[in-house]
C-alpha cells in the first residue's frame, strides 16, 4: 500500500513577512509586530530572534532596546495580514483541491493523489510559486499524517539545508532515522498534546514523540481518551485525523478590543460598542449566518483596585437577523443600561450567538402572507448586500454608520501602523 502524503505549508514569520512585502527595505533587517494597543510582541523576524526578543514580552519594556538595535516595530495591521492571507490560501488551491486551512498562516495539503510526482520538488515548486505570486516566504512539512507533517514543518524551519522543504516521506523506510529524529521531538510540543496531558505524561515518564508512539493502545486511549490514541496512531505513520475541508459553523461570533485609553464618557462607550456590532455584522453576513441573540459587555482595568465595575448584558431577538440597524440600535441601548458613570472603562464587546444558516431559516407564515413585510426583508437585504460590497471595494469605513462616531478617541493604540497597502484605496502604494 503507497504511504499516505500530507503537506503542512506555514507562513514564515507571518506578520513580519507581510510588512515586508510592501517595505523590500527591511529584507534581511530585525522586524517585530505588537499585539493590539501595542502591547506585546507576538510576531519576529528571524533576525530579529537571533538579538534575543522574546516572544509575547512587553512592548514599553524592549522598546529602548529595540530602538538601540535599530529594530523596525509595527502595529498590527490585521486588514493587511488577512488579505495576504487570503491571497496565499487562493494560491495553494491552484496546486490541490484537498486542502485544510488551519489558521491565518497555515494550510494542510493532501498530496496522496501526486504519487507519480517528486514530492519534495513539487513542494519546491509551491514554495516558490507562493512567494513569486504574494511575496510571503513558507515552509512546508511532507510526512505520511498531519501530526508527523507539523513536526517535519518544524524541523524544516530549524534546518537551513532543508531548503524551505522537508519530505518525511522520503526517510520513512529508515526506521532509525524516524526513531532518532521523534527522539529529539518533546512530547509537550506534539500538535494535539496539551499542557495537561503533557504533564500526566510526565509523571510516567513519557517525554518524546517515540515513547508516545511506543506506548500500549489500551493504556493511551485510558489514559489520554481516543484523542490521544489518534495521535499516536498519527506518530507511527497511519492517517487518523481527516482533513476538515468543511470546518464546523459558528457558535457565535464575538468583537471586542481594549481602548486606547480609560474611557469615562457614555458617548464614547456606545459608539465603540456600535463599532464593533458592526464588524460583527459584516461577518454575520460574510458567512452566511443570522443571529438570534445579542450580547454587550464593559469592563475596568483588574489593575485599578479601586475602580472596578463588569457586567453584560443581552437581548433575545424575536426573529434572527444581520440586519445591522437593528442589532446596532440594540446594541447602543443595551450600553446604556450597563454603563456607570465615575468609572474609567478599560473595554467594551459584543457577542452574537443563536447563529443560524440565512439559507436554512424557517420562515414565518404571516411573512408569507404579507407583501410589505417581505417587501422590507428584501430591501434591508439589497441595503446590507449594498453596503458591504462599497466597504469591500474602496475600504472598511467608506460607508460608517453616524453611531460609530468620527473621532473614535476611544480607539485602540497603533502608533506604528503601516498602509492597509491592498484593502484601502486612499493607502495605495504609490509607484513613481
Amino acid at each position: 500500500m503507497s504511504l499516505a502524503a500530507y503537506a503542512l505549508v506555514d507562513c514564515n514569520n507571518f506578520y513580519c513577512s507581510c510588512e515586508r512585502v510592501f517595505r523590500p527595505d527591511l529584507i534581511g533587517k530585525p522586524i517585530v509586530v505588537l499585539s493590539n494597543n501595542d502591547g506585546c510582541i507576538i510576531s519576529r523576524s528571524n533576525e530579529a530572534k537571533k538579538l534575543g526578543v522574546q516572544m509575547a514580552a512587553p512592548y514599553f519594556k524592549q522598546k529602548r532596546f529595540l530602538e538601540r538595535n535599530k529594530v523596525a516595530v509595527f502595529s498590527s495591521n490585521y486588514p493587511l495580514y488577512g488579505d495576504l492571507s487570503e491571497r496565499v490560501m487562493n494560491t495553494l488551491r491552484a496546486f490541490c483541491s484537498d486542502m485544510e486551512i488551519y489558521s491565518i498562516d497555515e494550510a494542510f495539503l493532501r498530496l496522496d493523489g501526486f504519487s507519480t510526482y517528486n514530492l519534495t520538488a513539487y513542494g519546491q515548486h509551491i514554495r516558490n510559486t507562493v512567494y513569486k505570486w504574494t511575496g510571503i516566504p513558507v515552509s512546508i512539512g511532507i510526512a505520511p499524517t498531519k501530526t508527523l507533517a507539523k513536526i517535519a514543518s518544524h524541523i524544516c524551519k530549524k534546518n537551513p539545508n532543508s531548503s524551505g522543504v522537508y519530505n518525511m516521506n522520503d526517510q520513512w523506510g529508515n526506521s532509525s532515522q524516524i526513531n532518532a529524529m521523534l527522539e529529539k521531538v518533546p512530547v509537550n510540543e506534539i500538535w494535539g498534546i496539551g499542557r495537561k496531558s503533557s504533564a500526566k505524561l510526565f509523571n510516567y515518564g513519557i517525554t518524546t514523540a517515540r515513547q508516545l508512539r511506543d506506548r500500549d493502545n489500551a493504556w493511551l486511549q485510558k489514559m489520554l481518551t481516543v484523542t490521544g490514541l489518534y495521535t499516536a496512531l498519527e506518530l507511527r505513520g497511519i492517517p487518523s485525523i481527516a482533513l476538515d475541508d468543511a470546518p464546523p459553523a459558528r457558535r457565535s461570533i464575538r468583537s471586542s478590543r481594549s481602548f486606547g485609553q480609560p474611557v469615562t464618557e457614555k458617548r464614547d462607550a456606545q459608539e465603540a460598542a456600535v463599532a464593533y456590532m458592526v464588524r460583527a455584522a459584516e461577518k454575520l453576513r460574510r458567512e452566511g449566518l443570522l443571529a438570534t441573540t445579542l450580547s454587550v459587555f464593559i469592563k475596568t482595568s483588574e489593575h485599578r483596585p479601586g475602580d472596578q465595575h463588569a457586567e453584560y448584558c443581552t437581548h433575545t431577538l424575536e426573529k434572527p437577523t444581520d440586519y445591522t440597524p437593528l442589532l446596532v440600535h440594540h446594541a447602543s441601548e443595551m450600553l446604556c443600561k450597563i454603563f456607570r458613570n465615575g468609572h474609567q472603562y478599560q473595554k467594551v464587546g459584543v457577542l452574537l450567538s443563536g447563529l443560524e444558516s440565512k439559507h436554512n431559516q424557517q420562515g414565518s407564515l404571516l411573512e408569507l402572507t404579507s407583501p410589505a413585510t417581505q417587501q422590507q426583508i428584501e430591501a434591508e437585504a439589497r441595503l446590507m448586500c449594498v453596503t458591504d460590497a462599497i466597504n469591500k471595494k474602496f475600504g472598511r469605513g467608506t460607508v460608517q454608520y453616524a453611531g460609530e462616531g468620527l473621532g473614535q478617541p476611544w480607539k485602540m493604540k497603533q502608533k506604528n501602523l503601516s498602509p492597509r497597502y491592498t484593502t484601502k484605496w486612499g493607502e495605495l502604494r504609490e509607484i513613481f
